[in-house]
């Protein structure tokens, strides 16, 4: 080929299999006699072609497999012998991953003309390390990425706000930087807020001094009682001496010191109750904190923290969830009254699904008493909940990019979530064949065309995929069918075996359950002209793999759980089932976490692989569709 034509080839190569097979067809024939594309040292026609193949999953793939015996040898040999060439592929890929983000916006208005981004723009994401990052949390994450390294060329500073040893624990901690840089979040810097313990009593100490926060034994019922009624804490005239002692106490858990907490003098009866003199310290003194130990006996809490820590790291823009909309005057309160740099706010709604609460307290209640598995269970509203429940990274971040950073609330239906997955999965996803174990009918074939010895024949993983690859499908005179399909025959009916052809229905054997039947194989049969397309799976020629399938439900009964509802009283008594069931001995050579079909059944996750641990099954959950059952 000349080089205008190898020129044409890179800029076709980013389609489906059936676009660039021409294409893989005539790079194949060119690299017979040759090294490289063009010349004898790597050029740039080698350099902008094995780019282009490498961004794209179904080239690679197909490449890989070895079927273009040329070309994969070239592939291979630039990859080992030119390291240098993975910077382009990363530019590449940088470009491909701007388009997608690009499209994933649509719909959702992400022009809000945010303030002083000339002097620069850093955002932060604050979770607290008391529980696993839930769907909400990634969207605050998504989306102060976004503004940081999307539509501003800024900074994302991640900083796990760890002020309450008392929920907070390493795992959480390891778990929020791990589900974080899975859904491509990459921060440019973590810190905790206890790297900023110091500088916190030091700002606690010039509050209490300039008579801007006081010390406040009453206790917790009525002091949410006065704060309610905007009545004065008795407390609340101390003088700057009196609350400069107690703070000491508090600091070194004494007996008096433990009964106090510091509040912001800020307003008694503001309309807004978020401005009601809120706590800023209290004291901790019996669980040591999972960073600091025992050095500290009391804690900022978030109102005080998050401005200070905000102004003094260079934050510029903090994105948060609209439910904290009432703090914002308090915010500006604190950054005033320290004069502190400027922090600009902006709010969205959280994501709220049907069915689904995201209370870290209410989802730690149900991991506790046993209800799920764990924080990663599949019923569960968190990132690696809905991982494992067969969610993809790139449907995750596309669903919640579109919603965009709105201020209007709305709940919505499960079924757009995982329809947006079902977009990424169908087109990859191999297909596979199960049949349940429970009453499975035994099939006798007979008639021209039935196997006299048991044989397999290579079968496509995926009918319009031909990158996914091939799978081996057994064919024998002894079959298993589904007893549902079985109940639905008519003797004499004629019916399609999926990946084989026609057959009558013969000799049906048995009622409640149906125990036997004959096919009588019609090779030439029309299968266009069968009402019922059936999978099966041969008892020889093969061996079946074992497996559980599992299906799931929502955890409670009710669409909206308001916040004093006894959660306990809604919970749905069955949230799991799960059936046995045999599948194709292909099966067994799945790994976790892979993602396939099951023909007529649906998609389902790999939970636990055949050769994974001392018993050999196949563990599969179940993934929605979108489809309401």
């Amino acid at each position: 080929m000349k080089v205008d034509e190898l020129v044409a080839i890179a800029e076709s190569l980013g389609g489906d299999f059936k676009s660039i097979e021409p294409h893989l067809n005539r790079l194949e024939k060119h690299l017979t006699l040759r090294t490289y594309l063009s010349g004898y040292t790597l050029s740039h026609l080698d350099t902008q072609i094995w780019v282009a193949i490498k961004s794209n999953r179904v080239a690679v793939s197909f490449v890989r497999k070895g079927s273009f015996v040329n070309l994969h040898r070239w592939f291979t040999f630039v990859e080992q012998v030119h390291p240098e060439i993975q910077a382009e592929v990363k530019a590449a890929d940088s470009v491909r991953k701007a388009k997608v983000q690009a499209a994933s916006r649509a719909g959702a208005s992400y022009n809000l003309a945010l303030q002083d981004t000339d002097k620069g723009v850093v955002t932060r994401f604050l979770p607290e390390p008391s529980g696993y990052l839930h769907i909400g949390h990634a969207k605050a994450a998504l989306l102060s990425d976004y503004f940081a390294h999307q539509a501003y060329d800024g900074k994302l500073r991640l900083r796990l706000d760890d002020t309450n040893p008392s929920k907070e624990k390493e795992e959480y901690q390891d778990a929020i930087i791990e589900d974080l840089a899975l859904m491509g979040v990459k921060p440019d810097v973590v810190t905790y807020t206890s790297d900023y313990f110091d500088h916190l009593y030091d700002t606690c100490l010039t509050l209490i001094k300039g008579g801007h926060a006081y010390a406040d034994d009453t206790d917790v019922e009525t002091m949410r009682d006065e704060r309610g009624r905007g009545i004065e804490s008795k407390r609340r005239n101390r003088t700057v001496e009196e609350n400069l002692d107690i703070f000491d106490q508090m600091k070194n858990g004494t007996e008096e010191g433990l009964k106090n907490c510091i509040r912001a003098k800020i307003s008694v009866d503001n309309p807004n109750k978020a401005m009601r003199d809120p706590v800023i310290y209290r004291c901790n003194p019996n669980d040591p904190h999972h960073r600091t130990g025992t050095k500290w006996k009391m804690y900022p809490t978030y109102d005080l923290a998050c401005p200070v820590v905000d102004s003094l790291e260079g934050v510029t823009h903090a994105l948060r969830s609209t439910e904290y909309t009432d703090r914002n005057p308090q915010f500006q309160w604190f950054l005033d009254t320290l004069h502190l740099r400027q922090v600009y706010m902006w709010d969205f709604s959280r994501m709220n699904f049907i069915r689904t609460f995201l209370s870290k307290r209410k989802l730690a209640k149900l991991v506790d008493n046993g209800k799920v598995w764990g924080w990663d269970d599949p019923r569960m509203p968190t990132i690696r909940g809905v991982r494992r429940r067969g969610m993809t990274i790139p449907a995750l971040r596309d669903f919640i990019l579109k919603q965009g950073p709105s201020r209007n609330v709305v709940t919505m239906d499960w079924t757009s979530f995982w329809a947006a997955n079902k977009k990424e999965i169908d087109p990859v996803a191999p297909r596979h064949t199960a049949i349940s174990k429970k009453d499975s009918v035994k099939v006798t074939v007979k008639g021209d065309g039935a196997p006299a010895e048991p044989r397999a024949e290579d079968k496509p993983l995926h009918p319009k995929n031909p990158a996914v690859g091939t799978k081996k499908v057994a064919f024998s005179q002894e079959l298993l069918l589904d007893q549902a399909d079985a109940k639905s025959f008519q003797d004499g009916e004629e019916i399609t075996l999926m990946q084989w052809g026609n057959a009558f229905v013969r000799d049906v054997a048995g009622a409640e359950p149906i125990t036997a039947l004959t096919c009588e194989l019609n090779l030439q049969g029309d299968v266009r002209s069968t009402d019922k397309k059936v999978t099966w799976l041969s008892t020889q020629g093969q061996q079946l793999v074992d497996a559980e399938l599992w299906e799931f439900d929502y955890l409670i009964t009710k669409d909206k759980l308001e916040e004093d509802d006894d959660l306990d009283a809604f919970l749905n008594p069955t949230t799991a089932t799960m059936e046995t069931a045999y599948c194709d001995e292909g099966v067994a050579k799945l790994n976790k976490n892979d993602i396939i079909q099951l023909e007529r059944r649906g998609y389902y996750r790999v939970d636990k692989a055949y050769h994974d641990g001392d018993e050999r099954k196949v563990v599969l959950f179940a993934i929605p569709t979108g489809k309401n059952k």
